[in-house]
């Protein structure tokens, strides 16, 4: 009220403020506001909220000041759980996968120290590297069999590890043989999610196979082609092989397919195996119930089927055995001629026993053996008589036709598309050397006989 009074009778009135200087370079900004007061305890805060409820102050709690090395003094146990989780699981991780791989590979050895004799004894050469007596330093003509010990150091040499669940080995140097692969399939150990995801599809879908370990052995016969395959250095090598090969009994013998299999194999075979597939399926009295016979023909397995045979099917036995082949065809169907070119071998499969010892390959051995041996015996009585020869070349020859009526076909399509190709580049030469009104009458009279030829199709078809 004194002011409004003061300024009614000329009282003295409040300084203007200085008037900013148009010609400055330098902007005009507000002072600084002053400092809030830092508080050293909640207490003395200005802010009841927060000293009397300091979860809610969002104020965030200084980190004390350390030497760069003491992390113990900047960080609590609380600040690491979530590598609490993460780190135990991939320690777990790596030690299945580490137990997967070493069980894995101690069943592929024990495989091999089984084995061993049998393949030293059939094979000149067995493994990838040296023989295990060379490994022992024994005299490679010495008939003295390496013991259980002696074995076991050359497992390793013997076989070859191709994935963490597939072993490999080869054997080669044999008559009537021109070599043998192994392949032995063990489960996914080292990596158990995979395997139990491939158990389970397996249960629910029938169209999967489920998993299981197994070893196959693939024995290419010569089949009388031992100067082709057989390599030679120089003409005094060739001359030896000659006068070598010249004595022996000739190791060709009549194409067939014929296969002994386990029941419960024959559904999967005969679709995922396209030579199988040309056979018949017939049971036989001297077989054991849970195995069938699938042949070409009836005198082939009077022939193949010996006693001996059934005698170590019988010794494996249902848990182990699953089939043992005798082929000339591919086993994908084939697409072109040379795929359709006979390669004569012998297939067996059998699964592998859950014990890592190799005593538990006692039972199977012999059928491996004789496996082996199957090419001498085929050598000697696979000689069919022309009647059946002539009906097993008839069923090879009607596929040979239809590979080539599908090739002629292939080959007639292109041929036609190459004609159009070059009558399109024709007509494009032809149409760039006339003028517009040319081109014009030139496209009417191509769409008159186009709609003309349209019309004649559809009469045709009415």
């Amino acid at each position: 009220m004194g002011d409004f009074i003061k300024s009614l009778f000329g009282g003295s009135k409040p300084a203007p403020a200085p008037a900013s200087n148009p010609d400055s370079d330098f902007p005009e900004y507000e002072s600084a506001p002053s400092p809030s007061p830092i508080y050293s305890s909640p207490s003395l805060s200005p802010n009841p909220t927060a000293a009397a409820f300091p979860e809610y102050n969002t104020l965030p709690t200084p980190v004390p000041y350390t030497k760069w090395y003491r992390v113990w003094e900047r960080t609590s146990p609380s600040d690491f759980k979530n590598e609490a989780v993460i780190i135990p699981f991939i320690i777990l991780l790596a030690a299945v996968h580490i137990w997967g791989r070493r069980k894995n590979k101690r069943k592929a050895n024990a495989w091999a120290v089984a084995h061993i004799p049998v393949l030293e004894r059939e094979f000149a050469s067995v493994g990838f590297g040296k023989s295990v007596k060379e490994q022992l330093g024994r005299d490679s003509q010495s008939d003295e069999v390496p013991g259980a010990g002696d074995r076991d150091i050359a497992a390793e040499s013997l076989i070859k590890e191709t994935t963490a669940q597939e072993y490999t080995t080869y054997a080669t140097g044999r008559q009537n043989v021109a070599f043998a692969d192994v392949r032995i399939k063990l489960f996914k150990r080292y990596n158990p999610m995979t395997l139990a995801m491939e158990m389970i599809l397996s249960f629910l879908f029938e169209s999967m196979r489920a998993p299981k370990e197994n070893m196959e052995i693939t024995v290419h016969a010569f089949d009388g082609k031992e100067k082709d395959l057989v390599p030679v250095k120089s003409k005094a090598e060739l001359d030896a092989k000659d006068s070598r090969f010249k004595g022996l009994q000739n190791s060709g013998y009549d194409a067939c397919v014929w296969a002994v299999v386990h029941k419960e194999q024959m559904k999967g075979l005969r679709d995922e195996r396209y030579d199988v597939s040309l056979t018949a399926t017939k049971d036989h009295k001297s077989l054991p119930t849970w195995a069938s016979v699938m042949s070409e023909s009836a005198e082939v397995t009077e022939t193949l089927l010996t006693k001996e045979l059934i005698e170590c099917v019988e010794k494996a036995g249902e848990e182990a055995f699953e089939y043992l082949i005798v082929t000339d065809q591919p086993i994908d169907k084939p697409s072109k001629l040379d795929e359709a070119n006979p390669r004569k071998r012998v297939i067996l499969s059998l699964r592998l026993p859950s014990s890592l010892q190799a005593s538990a390959y006692e039972t199977t051995i012999p059928l491996f053996e004789y496996c082996v041996r199957l090419p001498d015996i085929l050598a000697a009585t696979a000689h069919f008589r022309p009647e059946v020869t002539r009906r097993i070349k008839f069923t090879r020859e009607e596929e040979v036709k239809k590979l080539k009526k599908a090739g002629e076909g292939e080959k007639a399509e292109e041929r036609r598309l190459e004609a159009e190709k070059k009558k399109k580049e024709m007509r494009d030469t032809r149409l760039k050397g006339l003028s517009a009104e040319e081109q014009r009458k030139f496209l009417e009279r191509e769409r008159e006989k186009g709609q003309k030829k349209q019309e004649k199709r559809m009469s045709r078809k009415a």
